[in-house]
C-alpha cells in the first residue's frame, strides 16, 4: 500500500492493530490442496503485525488470479503468537440456513482444530514462510524493475 485515505485498525481482546496504512503491505498464500488460506499483513519496516487464516473449502486459480471459497471460520494469529478464533456464530448461521451442509461444517471445524493445533505446537511452517515469501517477491520486483530500465 502506498497511499492510504486513512489507517484501518482492528481491535482484539485489549490489544487495537493497524493492518492497513501508508507502505504496509498484505502477502497472501494460497496453498494447493488445502482448506486454509492466509493473509499476513507487514508494516512499512518489514515486521509482521497480523496474521489473518481463512477457513476454506478450496483453493483455486481462474485466469492467473487465486481465489478460496470461504467457510467462514478465521484464525487471527499476533507476533506475540496470541490466536482468536473468529466467526463461528457465522459458520452456525450458515448451517442453519442452508449455505453449507453438514459436511462442510464439519471440513470447517476440522481444518480450523488442525491448524489451531499446529500453531500452539509451533508446527505451522507456512506461517513461518511468510518473512520469506515476502523476501523473494521483493527481489522479484526488483529484479523486473531493472528489467525495465
Amino acid at each position: 500500500m502506498v497511499k492510504v485515505a486513512s489507517p484501518l485498525y482492528v481491535n482484539h481482546e485489549e490489544e487495537n492493530i493497524c493492518i492497513v496504512d501508508d507502505g504496509y503491505m498484505w502477502l497472501q498464500q494460497f496453498p494447493s490442496n488445502s482448506n486454509h488460506a492466509i493473509t499476513t499483513t507487514f508494516d512499512r519496516n518489514g515486521n509482521i503485525v497480523y496474521t489473518y487464516i481463512d477457513i476454506c473449502l478450496r483453493n483455486g486459480e481462474e485466469n492467473d488470479i487465486p481465489y478460496m471459497d470461504d467457510l467462514y471460520l478465521d484464525i487471527v494469529v499476533l507476533p506475540s503468537e496470541k490466536t482468536f478464533l473468529l466467526d463461528e456464530d457465522e459458520l452456525e448461521e450458515a448451517l442453519q440456513n442452508g449455505e453449507i451442509d453438514q459436511t462442510q461444517y464439519d471440513l470447517a471445524w476440522k481444518e480450523t482444530n488442525t491448524l489451531m493445533n499446529l500453531l500452539h505446537n509451533g508446527s505451522f511452517k507456512l506461517l513461518n514462510l511468510a518473512q520469506k515469501h515476502k523476501e523473494i517477491l521483493e527481489i522479484l520486483k526488483l529484479e523486473s524493475e531493472e528489467k525495465d530500465k
